[in-house]
């Protein structure tokens, strides 16, 4: 299994980064972890345009997942015609969210060009993954995935605060990509973003072989949530970049 970071910036763009997407392959198939602002661009460097097997998506806020009305384009008006239409696992309304966001009706709104799929906690088969979902702690219904391949996983927080159930879900994966948003002792409100010391201490929690810290806004030091998350977590901290790639 292998884990390309797609963009990796929080909130908005940065100079150096589109927003959240991760491209996971295993023998063959594709999946995309949301496609927030600007991803789609920079993922045509890493897969073609019609290679995506199916896209996840955390939640609806639009760094996770407005990308979609470009790939919409995209797909739909192919010079060789519209491929067949790629399964869209999100929360419930998405289909309507995204035919709104490109001002279009919401019936049939996107749904020739994309398969929608509505997610609940649970788990489920994914071409050759097995996709494990869990609720988290944020102001919109939020979702954080584990994807497992040949006794391996890595597990994709999307965007939560402090979360019970993502260290659960986290427990002894190999890879944990996790949002530190906010800088300890900066930003203080409850159940939206994890701070640098927060990652680290839901890894330490989760027993995790290596943290991955990503989701981190244009206006926040990386380094400072990096030693942060190293203060609590003994085990390998990394900041995401756009291009790293990770085998598992």
């Amino acid at each position: 299994m292998k884990l390309t970071v797609v963009g990796c910036s929080g909130s908005f763009p940065s100079a150096e980064s589109p927003c959240s997407s991760y491209l996971v392959e295993a023998d063959g198939y594709r999946v995309l972890l949301d496609l927030g602002n600007g991803a789609l661009g920079a993922l045509q460097k890493y897969a073609g345009l019609y290679e995506i097997d199916a896209i996840l998506l955390s939640h609806l806020h639009a760094d996770h997942c407005i990308d979609l009305c470009a790939y919409w384009v995209a797909r739909n008006y192919r010079l060789e015609g519209c491929p067949d239409p790629v399964p869209v696992y999100g929360p419930a309304g998405t289909a309507d969210r995204l035919a709104r966001a490109y001002d279009m009706p919401e019936q049939p709104g996107m749904t020739e060009v994309f398969d929608f799929h509505t997610l609940a906690e649970g788990s489920f088969e994914l071409g050759p993954l097995r996709i494990t979902v869990v609720r988290v702690n944020h102001p919109v219904e939020a979702f954080a995935f584990r994807i497992e391949h040949e006794g391996r996983s890595l597990v994709y927080s999307g965007d939560t605060g402090e979360s019970a159930e993502l260290v659960e879900l986290a427990r002894g994966t190999e890879l944990f990509l996790c949002e530190a948003a906010y800088t300890d002792g900066k930003e203080t409100f409850a159940a939206v973003h994890l701070n640098g010391r927060e990652a680290g201490q839901h890894a330490a929690a989760a027993g995790v072989g290596r943290l991955v810290l990503t989701h981190i806004p244009p206006w926040t030091d990386p380094e400072v949530n990096r030693r942060d998350a190293q203060a609590v977590f003994t085990g390998p901290v990394e900041l995401a970049r756009p291009g790293a790639v990770y085998e598992l």
